[in-house]
C-alpha cells in the first residue's frame, strides 16, 4: 500500500486538525477513523467556544486552521460571553448545527490533495530498529509512515453506562477501539489510565413547553469566529440563514428528590464506574449530593440544528437508568410531557497520562508518536483541537527531518494548556478556564492573529495570502495606535484621553469622542476599521497592565532560556526535597520555568535547581548545553 508522512489516527476534533496542520505543512496524511460518516461529530453538546475555549477556536483560526471556519459555516446562534466584564475574560461561543457541523469539516478535508481516508480500525503498530514505521489495522492492511499521531477520543476501551446496565461503545451508536489500547501498553509500554465523562439526555421539541421557560436570543453583530475575509475561506454551505433561539430553565426540589432516592442505581455511587470525571462539568446526581445547599440549577435548552427538533439539555448530565431520567425530565417546568429520544448515559474510557509527552505533544519514549485530545486528558472539542493543530504540525516536521516547535503560554491559551498537561499531575479530565493564564489580559480572544499568524506563517501553517492580508492589518493597527501615542490634546495623549470611552463601542462614530475628531487617525467605517478601533479602545484603556503583563513575560522568557539537559541528575542538587527529586525526575521538564510549574516544587527548590544548572554551564560551556 501507499505510505505516508503521518497517519492520524481517529477524526475527532483533534484528529482533523492535526490532518489539516500536518497537510498544510507538506506532509502526506492518512486519517483513520471507525466511521467516515462521524467525523467530527459533536458527541456531547452542540457547541463550540465558550469560557477560554472561545479563545482556544480563535487562536486555531490565526494559525489557519479549520474548526472556527467550520463553526461560522454550522452557527445558529452566536454569543460574546462575560461581555460586560473585562476584555480578558470574553469568549465567544457559538450554537452550531451539529449537521452542519460534521458535513462540513468532512467535505474540507475530502478536499484536501494531501489527505486521503480510510474507515477501519487500528489494531496495531509495525516497529523497526526502535521506532513505529506503520500501523496495522482489521483488515491486515499495513501501511508504512514516518510519524503517527493518536486522537481517540472516548474510543479507547470505551464502555457506556446507562444506570447499572453498561455497554462497550465509544460513544451512544459506535462500538470502541478495543484493540488498540492493548497495543499501546503491550507493543509500546505506555501507561494507561481510566477517565469518565457523561452527557445529557435530548428531547422532542414538539414535547415541550417553552412558554414556561426564558427565552435567549443570539446577539446581533457582526462577530464571527474566523478573524479571515470571506474570500480567503472555503465555500462552506450555511447552516441558517438566521439565528435560532435557546432557553432556559431551572430544575426543581421534585427533581434533586428524585435522584437523591434513586443513587443505589446510579453506576458512579455503587462503584460500578472507576474512571474519574471532571470536577467542573459534574453529573446532575454529583451536583445534587455535593452542593445539597442549591435547591435548584439553571438548564440551557439548545438545538441541535436546524434540520431537527431534537434539543440537547446542557446541565443535566447523568448515568441513571432510563426510567429515572424520564422522571428527572418531567419534574422540570415545560417538561412535564417532553419525551426523550436519546437517553443520556456516562462514558469510561482509556487515556495516557500526560506525564509521558513533551511540550511538543510526542510521546517521551517514542520519537516519531504524538498524542492529541481527550487520550491526553482533556475534555472539550476546542481542547482537542487546539491540541491537534500542534501535533500535527510537529509529526509533519518530524517526517521531514525538523525539530518540532512548543507553543509558549505567555504567547496563547493553547500553550498554557499543554504546559498544564506535561507538568501538573492530571487525575481527572482536564478544563480551560482563563485563571489557568497568568497573563490573560495579553491573550485576549480579539488578539490572537497578532499574537500567533507570524509564528504560523513561520511554521508553515498559514498560507501566504492570510499573511500578507494579517501584515496589512497589523500594519494599520500599530500605525493608529503610535499616532495616538504621539498626538496631544489638552496636554495628554490621545490614548490617555480614549481610556475615558467604553472599549466596547462599536466604531469611532458611536459615541462622542473626549478631543476634537480630526485629531484622531483616520478609520474606515468597515469589519477590519471596527477591530482597529475596539483593538485601540482596549489598548488605551488597559496601557499600563499590557506593559506589566510583558515585562512579567520578559522574566518568564529568561527562565524558559534556562534549559535542563535530558538525563540531569538530580539526585546530585543537595537541599532538593524528595517530592521536588521524584516530580522532576517524573515530568523530566526542558526548562527551568517549566519545572517551577510542577505541583510539589518549591521556589527554594528552583533556586537550588538553577545554581547546580548554572555551576554545570560554567563545567561545560554554555548555560544552554
Amino acid at each position: 500500500m501507499k505510505s505516508y508522512d503521518v497517519i492520524v489516527i481517529g477524526a475527532g476534533h483533534a484528529g482533523c486538525e492535526a490532518a489539516f496542520s500536518a497537510a498544510r505543512i507538506g506532509a502526506s496524511v492518512l486519517l483513520v477513523t471507525l466511521n467516515m460518516d462521524h467525523i467530527a461529530q459533536m458527541s456531547c453538546n452542540p457547541a463550540i467556544g465558550g469560557i477560554a475555549k472561545g479563545q482556544v477556536v480563535r487562536e486555531i483560526d490565526a494559525m489557519g486552521g479549520a474548526q472556527g471556519i467550520v463553526t461560522d459555516a454550522a452557527s445558529i446562534q452566536f454569543r460574546m460571553l462575560n461581555r460586560t466584564k473585562g476584555p480578558a475574560v470574553r469568549s465567544p461561543r457559538s450554537q452550531c448545527d451539529k449537521v452542519a457541523y460534521q458535513r462540513g469539516m468532512k467535505l474540507l478535508l475530502e478536499e484536501t490533495p494531501q489527505i486521503d481516508i480510510l474507515q477501519a480500525e487500528v489494531t496495531g503498530f509495525l516497529l523497526e530498529n526502535g521506532r513505529i514505521c506503520g500501523i496495522e489495522n482489521q483488515f491486515g492492511d499495513r501501511i508504512h509512515c514516518r510519524s503517527v499521531v493518536l486522537t481517540t477520543g472516548t474510543f479507547l476501551n470505551g464502555r457506556l453506562h446507562y444506570g447499572l446496565k453498561n455497554f462497550p461503545g465509544g460513544r451512544a451508536g459506535d462500538f470502541p477501539a478495543s484493540f488498540l489500547s492493548g497495543s499501546l501498553h503491550q507493543q509500546l509500554g505506555l501507561r494507561i489510565g481510566r477517565l469518565k465523562t457523561g452527557t445529557p439526555p435530548r428531547i422532542l421539541a414538539k414535547t415541550i413547553d417553552f412558554s414556561q421557560m426564558q427565552l435567549q436570543q443570539s446577539e446581533c453583530q457582526e462577530e464571527q469566529f474566523s478573524c479571515w475575509d470571506r474570500d480567503l475561506l472555503p465555500d462552506l454551505p450555511q447552516a441558517v440563514s438566521h439565528a435560532l433561539p435557546c432557553y432556559m430553565v431551572y430544575s426543581t426540589d421534585e427533581t434533586a428528590e428524585i435522584v437523591r432516592g434513586n443513587l443505589d442505581k446510579s453506576p458512579m455511587y455503587q462503584g460500578v464506574i472507576k474512571g474519574i470525571g471532571t470536577r467542573y462539568c459534574p453529573s446532575f446526581e454529583d451536583k445534587v449530593v455535593r452542593f445539597p445547599q442549591h435547591p435548584r440549577h439553571l438548564l440551557y435548552l439548545e438545538p441541535e440544528g436546524a434540520q431537527t427538533r431534537e434539543y440537547y439539555i446542557n446541565g443535566i448530565s447523568t448515568s441513571l437508568p432510563p426510567d429515572v431520567q424520564r422522571r428527572m425530565i418531567h419534574s422540570i417546568p415545560g417538561m412535564e410531557h417532553a419525551v426523550i429520544s436519546r437517553y443520556a448515559y456516562a462514558i469510561e474510557y482509556d487515556f495516557l497520562p500526560p506525564d509521558q509527552l513533551e511540550r511538543s505533544l510526542r510521546i517521551k519514549r517514542w520519537e516519531n508518536l504524538f498524542a492529541a485530545g481527550q487520550i491526553n486528558g482533556t475534555s472539550g472539542y476546542e481542547e482537542a483541537a487546539g491540541q491537534g493543530l500542534v501535533a500535527g504540525m510537529n509529526a509533519a516536521r518530524f517526517a521531514a527531518g525538523k525539530t518540532p516547535l512548543e507553543m509558549g503560554r505567555d504567547s496563547s491559551y493553547i500553550g498554557v494548556m499543554v504546559d498544564d498537561l506535561t507538568t501538573k499531575e492530571i487525575v481527572e479530565p482536564y478544563r480551560l478556564f482563563t485563571s489557568r493564564a497568568e497573563y490573560r489580559l495579553l491573550l485576549r480572544q480579539d488578539n490572537a492573529d497578532l499574537r500567533l499568524s507570524e509564528f504560523a506563517h513561520e511554521a508553515g501553517l498559514l498560507p501566504e495570502e492570510k499573511y500578507r492580508r494579517f501584515k496589512l492589518y497589523q500594519t494599520e493597527l500599530n500605525n493608529v495606535i503610535e499616532l495616538c501615542r504621539q498626538r496631544r490634546y489638552q496636554g495628554k495623549t490621545l490614548l490617555v484621553h480614549l481610556k475615558e470611552m467604553d472599549d466596547d463601542s462599536a466604531s469611532p462614530g458611536s459615541s462622542p469622542l473626549p478631543f476634537p475628531g480630526h485629531l484622531l487617525p483616520r478609520i474606515e467605517d468597515t469589519r477590519q476599521g471596527r477591530r482597529i478601533w475596539r483593538e485601540l479602545l482596549i489598548e488605551a484603556r488597559y496601557d499600563g497592565y499590557l506593559q506589566r503583563e510583558e515585562s512579567e513575560i520578559r522574566k518568564l522568557r529568561k527562565l524558559e532560556n534556562i534549559s535542563i539537559p535530558a538525563g540531569f541528575d538530580y539526585a546530585a542538587v543537595a537541599g532538593l526535597s524528595n517530592e521536588a527529586r521524584q516530580k522532576l525526575l517524573k515530568v523530566t521538564p526542558g526548562t527551568l520555568a517549566q519545572a517551577g510549574r510542577i505541583d510539589g516544587v518549591t521556589v527554594a527548590d528552583i533556586a537550588l535547581l538553577q545554581v547546580a544548572l548554572i555551576r554545570r554551564a560554567g563545567k561545560f560551556g554554555g548555560l544552554n548545553s
